[in-house]
């Protein structure tokens, strides 16, 4: 078994344990937004993206709105506390970190950060949604999570989140 495969055995089973339900839909690799929206066209909830960011002071947050969301990435730090302006977290940094590579970042990554390095930040607008879509640690796939399952789930994992009004209106 791949190591990626065992820490998403891992993460279903956590999924059980808690007492999480998830529907998980297998698909091609995408690695963008763009990419997705055939995906996407096929399993309901709100889809998301996720940016793994870093401040100037080395502190790491996940900011995880919907796919459309439009961020302003020059002051979402005032939002969110960050330390200055923020910028994109190395792929290297993630896998350490997250434990997934670029084009699969996912708020399930916090089963990975048993330091808690990250703070994951949930948009507010992206929160109005009952069901959420994210790569189960890989982009091969969707699951589809309740809203509240979410954040226990982060929760659990010592990641307890920000829900916070990261994007503007389009």
């Amino acid at each position: 078994m791949t190591d990626i495969a065992a820490r998403r055995a891992a993460l279903f089973a956590l999924f059980d344990r808690l007492g999480i339900a998830t529907t998980t839909y297998e698909h091609e690799a995408v690695f963008t937004v763009a990419e997705s929206r055939h995906v996407k066209e096929q399993i309901p909830g709100g889809h998301t993206k996720n940016l793994f960011l870093k401040d100037k002071k080395g502190r790491l947050f996940l900011v995880v709105a919907l796919g459309d969301a439009v961020i302003d990435l020059k002051r979402l730090h005032e939002v969110i506390g960050a330390s200055g302006r923020l910028s994109f977290g190395s792929g290297e940094l993630l896998e350490e970190v997250w434990g997934v590579k670029p084009g699969s970042v996912t708020p399930f990554g916090a089963i990975t950060d048993t330091a808690g390095r990250v703070t994951v930040i949930l948009d507010v607008t992206m929160m109005e949604h009952a069901v959420l879509n994210y790569h189960p640690l890989e982009n091969t796939a969707t699951t589809s999570i309740a809203r509240d399952d979410l954040v226990a789930f982060l929760e659990a994992t010592g990641h307890p989140p920000q829900i916070l009004p990261c994007s503007e209106s389009v």
